[in-house]
């Protein structure tokens, strides 16, 4: 009799029989079914994440994404708009801020799987309400992370939505690049043991007066991950604050790092660094001289000693991330690492698991030469 109601429920739910279970970033045990044709997203920049599985075409499942794609990083945005542009007609649930997210709006959409952030722009793991109520709806809540703890969970949450999207194999693939770059920093720093230089990172540069910073998580981690101490972090409890110019003077750093906002589309004068899509290696060097010129700014010794630098602000929340650390570690320990290619590495990985090549300039210096 058991075997015979077994049977019978296999065959009215055969997507519910064959059901797998993933363990998400939250730390929370998730049951998916077999076959997932409809996801929604909690923040449009993890489509570069869909595509390192899907290159032909990381949008096709996806049916419903928060808005932050176009509004914060358009640059990117448009490239894939371009290169996919039934991107544009995905609906949106949301703009770039979880205050914006429309439940109701996510349910009609009757996906099959949520991939949300742990923490970002999009629904997060506090949100017990929002995942109750998409469970109770049916659709399974999957958590990753490129953001909080991004060097420790980058390989877990590609490694997951490996599983969860049945392409197990690419993401293998692209986790045995993202390892060894990452291990070519963390095994030869753990070898040599130098000097920690004090290092600043001021964060969105332009958008706001000085000085909002990343301390724990974020880029935050990739000073301390290639060999540096963070200068606020003594200062700055949690992720992100804002330190006084007065502090930055006083407390002088070895390095500085501006984290770049602008783009190719920026006005010449543009108080954002460019970098990204489409910007020469002129302008990223043009407008990182401009942000250096600032009243205070000019006057830190890393600045006048050509130790200042600008990286793409949205490496801080991409699993493409292990690239600007490398760039963080030349930064640092530029004899230890001189061997290291990190635009090399960051076109191969675009190369190999992205649908289209990169172009742009993703990082900069004050230096003549890069």
């Amino acid at each position: 009799m058991r075997l015979a109601l077994a049977v019978l429920f296999v065959a009215i739910c055969p997507s519910l029989a064959m059901a797998r279970q993933v363990v998400d970033l939250a730390g929370r045990t998730v049951t998916l079914p077999d076959r997932i044709e409809r996801l929604i997203i909690g923040e449009g920049r993890y489509i570069p994440a869909l595509a390192i599985l899907d290159r032909e075409d990381p949008t096709r499942r996806i049916v419903g994404m928060m808005g932050d794609y176009e509004q914060v990083d358009p640059a990117t945005y448009g490239r894939f708009r371009a290169r996919f542009p039934r991107v544009a007609d995905i609906p949106r649930f949301g703009r770039a801020s979880q205050d914006t997210f429309s439940l109701e709006r996510a349910l009609s959409l009757r996906a099959e799987v949520a991939i949300f952030g742990v923490d970002g722009h999009g629904p997060g793991a506090r949100n017990a309400r929002v995942i109750e109520v998409l469970e109770q709806a049916g659709v399974a809540v999957v958590f990753i992370d490129f953001r909080n703890d991004p060097l420790v969970n980058t390989p877990k949450s590609i490694e997951l939505l490996g599983e969860v999207l049945d392409r197990k194999e690419e993401a293998a693939a692209f986790l045995a690049e993202w390892r060894a770059a990452h291990d070519a920093v963390r095994e030869r720093l753990a070898r040599h043991r130098p000097p920690a230089p004090r290092v600043f990172i001021e964060s969105r540069v332009g958008l706001m007066g000085c000085c909002e910073t990343m301390v724990g998580g974020m880029m935050g981690d990739f000073v301390t991950a290639a060999g540096g101490t963070n200068l606020a972090g003594d200062v700055i409890a949690g992720e992100a604050g804002t330190v006084s110019l007065e502090y930055l003077l006083t407390n002088q750093p070895d390095i500085y790092v501006g984290t770049a906002i602008g783009s190719a589309a920026s006005p010449p004068d543009s108080a954002w660094i460019a970098l990204g899509p489409d910007v020469s290696h002129e302008q990223a060097r043009e407008s990182l001289s401009r942000a250096l010129a600032r009243v205070g700014i000019a006057e830190l010794s890393a600045v006048k000693q050509g130790r200042a630098f600008a990286v793409w602000h949205h490496f801080y929340n991409s699993p493409f991330n292990v690239a600007a650390l490398q760039a963080f570690a030349k930064w640092l320990h530029p004899q230890l690492f001189a061997d290291l290619d990190p635009e090399g590495l960051l076109s191969r990985l675009h190369d190999r698991f992205q649908p289209f090549p990169l172009e742009g300039t993703y990082w900069t210096s004050s230096r003549p030469s890069r």
